[in-house]
Order: structure tokens, then C-alpha cells, then sequence
């Protein structure tokens, strides 16, 4: 019953896409299992939420290695069970809406779930590569649902085979870490390559072996950090991200630019702080954070830049995604640097529930804005849209203020704490970059609010108007309440982040302090 209670927020989209499978199998008509897969969503993310008021049991013996159920991967856990619900209540208004309502997309999205949760969870490479698949082979089908159109096929058919690659690499760069240390769990790996053996300056073999192990476990972190990067949509391993989102169903755009982004980000800070957090590996000068600054750049810049030119509003969101996994790349640089960890890695929790939130909202305002036959992609389509719409444009304005980070909403305070845990890692640089970046992302983002009050449509256009839709109206208000709640009282929620790390970063070696057991 330890072993239930430990996995619960795990089992509990498993069992449920089963149960869902069953239902849709003796279900006379397709649809109707929005709402179920919504509240099995909600249930999982109250259950982690349990989990840590009760406190985490302290006998995690039964997981033998392979997960660490803690207070980090809960707070994921919630994040991505809130992404989730949100994403099923979109799917439940959009697929109807446009007549792609079948039965078996929600128990893909419960599975893509399990497997997300299951990736935050891992503290073994095994695991690790397991949920990654578990959660991306459900994404790689919610892309090509729309079977009839040949640019949907083709985005599934681009993500699959960049993600295969992907996983490919991630699997050589375990496998090459367990030739070297024997283990497959981070601990145990990250003990073998910080302990430098007493003899090696006397004994020449056992030098060459302390020198051939240290270049083998570089090239698997390079191999791992590149699998990561394509998952998490940053330059230059970003060319899937685009005409995936636009391709793919649109309450699919919002499941994989949210839930698979936090779930990837979640792990890849985990797998970096827990295996190459030592000072050898996570030093300013040499090590990964000064590689990784430079992938933090292009993305925010490449991201910005190329959203400036674009005409559909969803593949600006789409750039606009890759520009935001720059930002969050900066507080998983800062996180190794002496006491600025805590800091820098809650504020990498705090943002990616805060992009959650804001970019589910904007995904699902877009959504209202498309009845079948009139889909709203581009911003002409969206000319004179709030005028004729208050409300709904009220929704639509709401979630890209939050995108570009203006306040009070939780975007401000979003960016505002990476970029201050970067200065206080002593990246100034970086900070300034990220503060431009940021600028220049107002001018698409409210290029948008532009045409929606300030432009009247073309003579002879179809009108946008807000589709009827139960879901999609609950889905937006969730998100809403969360993005005015957490812009309101962001303190608080940035304390439960750091709340959620602290155990985590305590564990794991400093990079300023860990010269002593330095990685050979």
C-alpha cells in the first residue's frame, strides 16, 4: 500500500486511460469522454497536492532506485495534471466542434500523461528513457488525428521520426554512462564519476582510466543534453517544433507546447543537477551552464525573431514557445551556482506552471475564436474579433499580456524571477538578453491585441466569432483563475517552488563547493 500511495499520482491517469478505453469501446456514439479524462486529470493533480501536505512516506525502499517521489517531482506531477485537465476540456469543445471527436484520443492523452509523470519521477536512466517514450508515442498520434489532412500527417510524421532520433541518442548516451560507472540510477552514477581513484597519479593504467572514463561520460552528457534540447524545443534542435504545433489538432498544440515542455524541462534539470551538478562538470567557465548559455541565447533570439514574421497566429505561438524554453533554460543554468540554487531552480518550477497556465489560456481563447469552417489561425482572421467579442477577446487579451509578461499578470513575475536568479548567478549578460528578448516579444504578441481592437476585417471575410462550447469556456476560466491567482499572490506560490527544491538541491553536489569530489 506504500508502493499505491507512493505512485498514486502516476497510476491514476494509467488505470483511468484504461477505464477510458473500455468506455469508449461500449459507447454507442463517439465523444462525451472529455469531462471524465478532465476530472481524471484534476484527481491525479489532488492527489500529488495530498501527497505533499501528508508528507512524502519516508520508506521510498519499495521504488528500489528507479523514481524519486519528492516534493520536486510533485509539484510537476500537479503542473502537468493541471496541463492535462485543461487540454482535455479544449479537446472535448475543439474535436467536436470540427468533427474529429473519436473516443481514442483521451485515453492518449491520459497515457501521454502517465508517461510525462513518470519522466519528472525518474532518478534512473532506464526510467527516464521510458517515460520519455511512454509519453511521446501518445503525443506522435494526437498530432496526426486529423487523418483527412495531408499537412497533419506530415507534422506526425516530422515529430516522429526527429523524436526517434532523439530518443536514440538519449538511449546511446545512458548506455554509454552504465559502460563507464556500472549503474543506471543518478546517484550511483554520479558517485563513480566524481570519485577520483586514490592511486591514479602513481598507477598510469589506472590514470588512463580515470582520464578515458571522464571524455566517455562527456560525450554522453553532450548526447543527453542534445535528446533533452529537441524535447524542450530549443535552437538549433528546434526545426520539428513549428510545423508540428501547426499541423497537429489545436488542443494538441496546446498538450505538447505545455505538458510535454514542462515534463521535459522537469527532467532534464533533474538528470543535469543530480548526475553533472559537481564543480568539474557544472563550472562557469568550462562546463555545461557555459554551453548551455549560449543555447539559452539562440533560442530566445531565433524564437523572437522569427515569430516577428509570422502571419498565423499559431505558429507565432509555436515560435513564441521555443523563445520561452530560452528563459526557462536560464534559470536551469543558474541552479548549480552556491546560493543561488534554490532560487534558480524553484524559479524554473514557478515559470513553467506560469507558461502552463498563460499559454493553455491563449491556445484555448484561440480555440473559442474558430467555429467549424472558420478556424481562426491568422492574426487577419482575428481583425475587429474583441470589439464585435468583448468578453472573449477579454480572455484572449488576458493570456497574451500574461505571455509577454506585463503585470500584474503571472508572466511578469515569471520572468521577472529567472532573470533575477541569473543576475544573482553572476550571468549579467545573459539577464540583458533575456530583458530584450522579453521586449521584443510585445510587439507580436500585442500585434494580435492590434487587430483584434483596432482593425477592422477585409471587405467580404468570414467574421471570426466564439464557437458554443461548455469545455472550452471552463477550460479558459481555469486557466484564468490560475494566471490572475498566481500574478496576485506570486511569493507564495514562488515559496511552494522553492519549498518543492530545497530537499533536492541540499542533495545534490555544488558546483562551488564540490572542488574537493570534483569529476576527474
Amino acid at each position: 500500500m506504500n508502493l499505491v500511495l507512493l505512485l498514486s499520482p502516476i497510476l491514476i491517469p494509467t488505470v483511468g486511460a484504461l477505464v477510458l478505453m473500455m468506455l469508449d469501446a461500449f459507447q454507442k456514439e463517439d465523444g462525451g469522454l472529455a469531462m471524465p479524462t478532465a476530472l481524471l486529470h484534476f484527481t491525479a493533480a489532488a492527489m500529488a497536492l495530498a501527497l505533499w501536505q501528508r508528507g512524502v512516506p519516508s520508506d521510498t525502499s519499495a521504488l528500489h532506485g528507479f523514481l524519486a517521489i519528492d516534493k520536486t517531482s510533485l509539484f510537476l506531477d500537479a503542473t502537468i495534471a493541471l496541463g492535462g485537465g485543461i487540454a482535455s476540456l479544449l479537446a472535448g469543445g475543439y474535436l467536436a466542434e470540427h468533427k474529429l471527436d473519436r473516443g481514442e484520443y483521451y485515453p492518449l492523452i491520459a497515457f501521454s500523461t502517465a508517461g510525462a509523470m513518470l519522466l519528472v519521477s525518474a532518478s534512473d536512466m532506464l526510467m527516464l528513457f521510458l517515460g520519455l517514450e511512454t509519453m511521446s508515442l501518445g503525443v506522435y498520434a494526437m498530432t496526426g488525428f486529423r487523418r483527412g489532412s495531408p499537412r497533419s500527417a506530415e507534422a506526425s510524421l516530422k515529430y516522429f521520426l526527429l523524436g526517434s532520433f532523439a530518443a536514440a541518442l538519449m538511449l546511446f548516451g545512458s548506455a554509454l554512462l552504465y559502460a563507464v560507472t556500472g549503474h543506471t540510477d543518478y546517484a550511483g552514477i554520479a558517485e563513480v564519476l566524481h570519485a577520483a581513484p586514490a592511486n591514479a597519479a602513481a598507477d598510469a593504467a589506472a590514470a588512463i582510466q580515470v582520464v578515458t572514463r571522464s571524455r566517455i561520460s562527456i560525450l554522453a552528457m553532450l548526447l543527453i543534453v542534445i535528446a533533452m534540447a529537441f524535447k524542450v524545443g530549443a535552437v538549433p534542435f528546434h526545426m520539428w517544433t513549428p510545423d508540428a504545433y501547426e499541423g497537429a489538432p489545436t488542443s494538441t498544440m496546446a498538450y505538447m507546447s505545455s505538458v510535454v515542455k514542462a515534463a521535459a524541462f522537469g527532467a532534464f534539470a533533474r538528470v543535469m543537477l543530480a548526475v553533472y551538478g559537481d564543480a568539474a562538470s557544472a563550472g562557469s567557465a568550462a562546463g555545461w551552464p557555459a554551453m548551455l548559455a549560449w543555447v539559452a541565447v539562440a533560442t530566445m533570439t531565433v524564437g523572437n525573431l522569427v515569430a516577428l514574421t509570422q502571419t498565423s497566429v499559431k505558429r507565432m505561438l509555436a515560435y513564441s514557445s521555443i523563445a520561452h524554453a530560452g528563459y526557462v533554460l536560464l534559470g536551469v543554468i543558474a541552479a548549480p551556482r552556491e546560493g543561488t540554487g534554490t532560487t534558480a531552480y524553484a524559479s524554473v518550477l514557478f515559470y513553467l506552471l506560469a507558461y502552463t497556465v498563460s499559454n493553455m489560456g491563449a491556445v484555448g481563447a484561440l480555440i473559442l475564436a474558430g467555429r467549424r469552417g472558420a478556424e481562426s489561425v491568422s492574426y487577419d482572421d482575428l481583425a475587429g474579433y474583441a470589439r464585435r467579442h468583448p468578453a472573449a477577446g477579454f480572455a484572449m487579451t488576458l493570456f497574451l499580456l500574461s505571455l509577454t509578461g506585463v503585470p500584474p499578470t503571472v508572466g511578469f513575475f515569471a520572468k521577472f524571477y529567472v532573470i533575477r536568479a541569473t543576475l544573482d548567478a553572476g550571468y549579467t549578460a545573459l539577464a540583458l538578453i533575456a530583458v530584450v528578448n522579453s521586449a521584443v516579444s510585445a510587439y507580436y504578441y500585442l500585434g494580435v491585441l492590434v487587430k483584434m481592437y483596432m482593425r477592422d476585417p477585409a471587405p467580404g471575410a468570414a467574421l471570426a466569432s466564439p464557437m458554443r462550447s461548455g469545455y472550452v469556456t471552463v477550460a479558459i476560466l481555469t486557466a484564468a483563475v490560475f494566471v490572475v491567482w498566481m500574478g496576485v499572490m506570486p511569493e507564495r506560490w514562488l515559496d511552494l517552488a522553492r519549498e518543492a527544491v530545497g530537499a533536492a538541491t541540499a542533495a545534490a553536489p555544488s558546483a562551488a563547493t564540490a572542488g574537493g569530489n570534483a569529476a576527474p
